[in-house]
């Protein structure tokens, strides 16, 4: 299943706030978008994932118009996990992660909707929480819930905005070893994410925006660089290699 963006630009509100990026979705690794804040990381996304039309431009999936494609056969193609980790009603635990199965309604599919529930509540570690309700969490248990409904949709592409925002650290490292998990079985993961030390240590390519442009794009030691970081993000940074993989300190 391939994914290609080219010559993309966004307007919103009578403002342009991508403009041209051409990028590739490859299935088997890890894309993390970064970028500082207003950069249009999460507009990006949305665009790739066919929830936001562009301007200018064409994203394909498997030389289709994203835009083509209705809700349905995009939602068994591939899964998007939003900032937003809200619900009105009160539903419990459950019945969310059950939600990323209703795509596969009718389908052979189907039948896998126990194995693909349990197996997404516990690789996101809410199986505990199962028949809470969804409004009486924390704002760290709703989005590793929201983690495991998206999971459980087990789609060849994932798009994760901000997975990490919310959780302490031990829960941040299970999002990325479930990253790498995904992207090693073959899926492709487009992952948002602010902590370009977090991009660098599970990203197989970087795609690093600046004022909705693409500034780089490559392997994390080629575009996380302590030049290029403080162009763009205005802060004066140090790279330290660990494990072979940079990791960024400000420079105070």
């Amino acid at each position: 299943m391939t994914l290609r963006a080219h010559s993309v630009s966004v307007d919103l509100g009578g403002r342009r706030v991508l403009h041209d990026v051409t990028l590739d979705v490859i299935p088997g690794e890890v894309l993390a978008l970064v970028g500082p804040n207003g950069a249009g990381k999460s507009t990006l996304l949305s665009v790739l994932s066919g929830e936001l039309a562009p301007a200018s431009g064409s994203v394909l999936l498997d030389d289709r118009d994203v835009r083509s494609f209705s809700p349905l056969e995009l939602a068994r193609r591939r899964a998007v996990l939003t900032q937003d980790n809200t619900l009105i009603f009160p539903f419990r635990v459950l019945e969310v992660i059950q939600m990323g199965r209703s795509p596969w309604t009718r389908t052979g599919e189907l039948a896998d909707d126990t194995r693909a529930v349990s197996s997404a509540a516990a690789r996101a570690d809410v199986g505990h929480l199962a028949h809470r309700r969804f409004t009486e969490l924390s704002g760290g248990e709703r989005a590793r819930v929201s983690l495991a409904r998206v999971l459980a949709q087990d789609t060849g592409i994932v798009f994760l905005d901000e997975p990490t925002a919310a959780l302490d650290l031990r829960h941040q490292e299970d999002v990325l070893r479930i990253a790498r998990e995904l992207a090693d079985a073959g899926r492709a993961v487009v992952l948002v994410v602010h902590d370009l030390s977090l991009a660098g240590s599970v990203a197989d390519r970087v795609a690093l925006l600046s004022a909705g442009r693409l500034a780089a794009v490559g392997v994390p030691a080629d575009v996380l660089t302590a030049s290029t970081i403080s162009s763009v993000y205005g802060l004066e940074v140090r790279v330290v290699e660990i494990d072979g993989r940079p990791h960024i300190v400000p420079t105070r």
